[in-house]
């Protein structure tokens, strides 16, 4: 109780020690307004008061936490969607350290054993809403990452229309399994959406290509013909196709071409289509 008499006590003077420490931990100016700062600590001191006036600072899986717990987990996350550092999300529990051991050294400024004690508790639990805290912003930053990479695969893999029912699509990089479901679906939608029966992968830009490799490019050769639509595969390059036989990889009856423009032209072939070269006027 004493911890919760102490924080009663000095509420006002909590609030704005805590606040200015805040503040001065913030490595960019602007980075929250102040009384956007202010009204989050009111709601975490309203909050924290009624979690502790039972006695209760050493468990918090109880009901009484629920309410703490959830706000900190708000707070974190919007932290953490608006792009504050982990030590700044931090600072928002862990700053109030200073100013509430100063409450308890006022209140037992003459037994030195029960202000060991009071720090003690308060420290315990701080450092679980802490970590808490940090577990939470961590949790979304790896979210919004995940969601970052998935939408640099969906750029990284444009399926551009060369000509009536001729697709593109060129790969940059290297093509795991991830990726693959990403080229895959990318392909197969805008077949659906067109009504092409050729597409043309080019792995020009893949870096290597290994037996694993080989087997994405082959699903999704396969995945294509059942949508209706014939593969070409360009950018075999003389390394690529050397390792490929190396491999003794069997790329079945797929066409394959060293450049794109060659791949283009056989797609124009089969669609009964060719390039015409004007003559010069003279």
């Amino acid at each position: 109780m004493a911890l919760y008499q102490a924080v009663l006590d000095n509420e006002k003077a909590l609030l704005d020690e805590w606040v200015k420490e805040q503040i001065g931990a913030f490595s960019r100016q602007g980075a929250i307004r102040e009384t956007e700062l202010r009204q989050q600590c009111e709601t975490f001191l309203r909050l924290f008061v009624q979690a502790i006036r039972d006695g209760n600072t050493t468990d918090l899986r109880t009901p009484e936490w629920e309410a703490v717990l959830r706000f900190l987990s708000d707070v974190s996350s919007s932290r953490g969607e608006q792009g504050f550092s982990p030590s700044e999300t931090a600072t928002f529990v862990f700053s109030f350290k200073r100013p509430l051991f100063t409450a308890l050294g006022k209140a037992h400024q003459d037994d030195g054993k029960a202000l060991a004690d009071a720090v003690w508790e308060a420290t315990a639990i701080l450092d679980r809403l802490g970590l808490h805290t940090m577990d939470v912003y961590l949790k979304t930053r790896e979210t919004i990452i995940a969601r970052q990479q998935e939408d640099m695969l969906e750029l990284s893999t444009p399926v551009v229309s060369l000509a009536e029912g001729i697709l593109a699509l060129p790969v940059i990089g290297t093509l795991d399994s991830a990726r693959t479901q990403v080229v895959m679906e990318s392909l197969l939608q805008r077949i659906v959406e067109t009504g092409s029966t050729q597409a043309i992968i080019d792995i020009t830009g893949v870096p290597t290509v290994d037996t694993l490799v080989a087997q994405h490019l082959l699903k999704t050769v396969t995945a294509a013909r059942l949508m209706g639509a014939d593969c070409l595969i360009s950018g075999i390059r003389p390394q690529i196709a050397q390792t490929i036989v190396h491999l003794g990889v069997e790329l079945g009856n797929v066409t394959t071409k060293a450049t794109l423009a060659s791949a283009f032209a056989v797609a124009l072939d089969r669609q009964g289509m060719k390039i015409v070269r004007s003559k010069p006027q003279a």
